[in-house]
This record gives C-alpha cells, sequence and structure tokens, in this order.
C-alpha cells in the first residue's frame, strides 16, 4: 500500500509558477501510475494530470494543457507538478494519487490512496 503526502502549496498572484510534491511511502511506488487532481470550493474534484509508472507517458486536463508539467523520479519515490502561468481559476486543494484502476481514464474512481492535499491559492 502506497501512502502519499503532498507539499508545496501556497499564495502566489496570477502568473506566478508553483511546484508541488508527493512524497510516496511504500516500496512499490514504482509500479504505478501516478494523478494530481484539485478541487476548488463548492466544486468537484477533478484531473489535471497523470503520468505513466515509467514516466513514458503523460496527459493532461485541457485547462491545464501548456501551463502544467507532471514529472516522477521512482528513484525518491516522489511525483511533482510544475504550475506555471497560474491563473485564479486555479486555486484549488490539490491532491495526489495512485491510479488503481487500469487503463488511462481520468475519473476519481480510476485513482486512491489519496493523499491529505495542499491549497493553492493565487490571487489576480
Amino acid at each position: 500500500q502506497v501512502q502519499l503526502v503532498e507539499s508545496g502549496g501556497g499564495l502566489v498572484q496570477a502568473g506566478d509558477s508553483l511546484r508541488l510534491s508527493c512524497a510516496a511511502s511504500g516500496r512499490t511506488f514504482s509500479r504505478y501510475d501516478m494523478g494530481w487532481f484539485r478541487q476548488a470550493p463548492g466544486k468537484e474534484r477533478e484531473f489535471v494530470a497523470a503520468i505513466s509508472w515509467s514516466g513514458r507517458s503523460t496527459y493532461y486536463a485541457d485547462a491545464v494543457k501548456g501551463r502544467f508539467t507532471i514529472s516522477r523520479d521512482n528513484a525518491k519515490n516522489t511525483v511533482s507538478l510544475q504550475m506555471n502561468s497560474l491563473k485564479p481559476e486555479d486555486t484549488a486543494v490539490y491532491y495526489c494519487a495512485v491510479r488503481v484502476r487500469a487503463g488511462t481514464g481520468t475519473r476519481v474512481a480510476d485513482f486512491g490512496s489519496w493523499g491529505q492535499g495542499t491549497q493553492v491559492t493565487v490571487s489576480s
């Protein structure tokens, strides 16, 4: 079982950058595809980005494509989300998670072992 802890959130201005990190415990981290989701107040949790176990494949929600980059370091058991050109609508709690259903689905139900989340607030 993998346990996840996110960090790196904060308060920034529109146009700024942030880098989120997710530290995973457990020796099986490198076997799993990983994902980032976010949840804004009053809204459902939504998919942001995902990366395959090897790091060779990545995919993104349209809202963040070209601005966010997901990466992983299996030697350090970490997955990161580099966020550039941040917008106020990116404000949310960001969560990392492990893919628990095979395939490339981006639903919340396709992922599990959620971390506690890290708050990102972008002011205009």
